[in-house]
């Protein structure tokens, strides 16, 4: 049973990172910013909802990285590595919260989106003082939480709404206790 549970977390972590490749590769080829529309942190945070936490932690790691290094977007540093951290927290936190402390997935996606971005902060503090990156980390945060809220309005819309589908009409257990 493990290396079933194993296979198939491997496979939707491999699914949902392509769609962190594909969606914001779609968004700049088009023109549309991806700093407002936020597209890859919508495969990550879905990851947290349907992963374990070390799954949806690597996930949310990899997926600026690769991102990064594929299309040169975002920049590698500082962004690609604050971005690495931020939604790395993403993915940890959604898992643990939802399906570790079973909260709803409304009140884990907040507490995850607001833990990301403390986490955003706290790299953008750490890579100014080591790095002397011309960043200040509360104008970081509060500037990309202003720019990103048609991004974070989708989120809060459209996550809940396909985690529901997903418990709902496919075979997908959320428990991995």
């Amino acid at each position: 049973m493990y290396e079933r549970n194993h296979v198939r977390n491997l496979v939707i972590a491999g699914l949902l990172l392509a769609i962190g490749l594909i969606i914001p590769y779609i968004f700049h080829s088009s023109g549309i910013a991806g700093t407002i529309f936020l597209p890859m942190h919508i495969p990550v945070l879905i990851g947290g909802f349907l992963l374990p936490p070390q799954f949806a932690l690597l996930l949310g790691i990899l997926t600026p990285l690769i991102n990064s290094l594929i299309t040169g977007m975002p920049n590698l540093f500082p962004i690609g590595i604050i971005m690495a951290f931020e939604l790395g927290t993403y993915g940890l936190l959604a898992s643990l919260l939802y399906i570790k402390l079973k909260l709803p997935t409304v009140i884990a996606l907040i507490l995850s989106m607001i833990g990301g971005r403390i986490m955003a902060g706290l790299v953008v503090f750490v890579l100014a003082i080591f790095f002397a990156i011309p960043l200040e980390p509360i104008t970081y945060v509060i500037g990309a939480i202003t720019t990103g809220i048609p991004g974070i309005v989708i989120q809060l819309v459209l996550i809940p709404i396909l985690i529901h589908c997903i418990a709902r009409y496919t075979t997908i257990y959320l428990d991995y206790d």
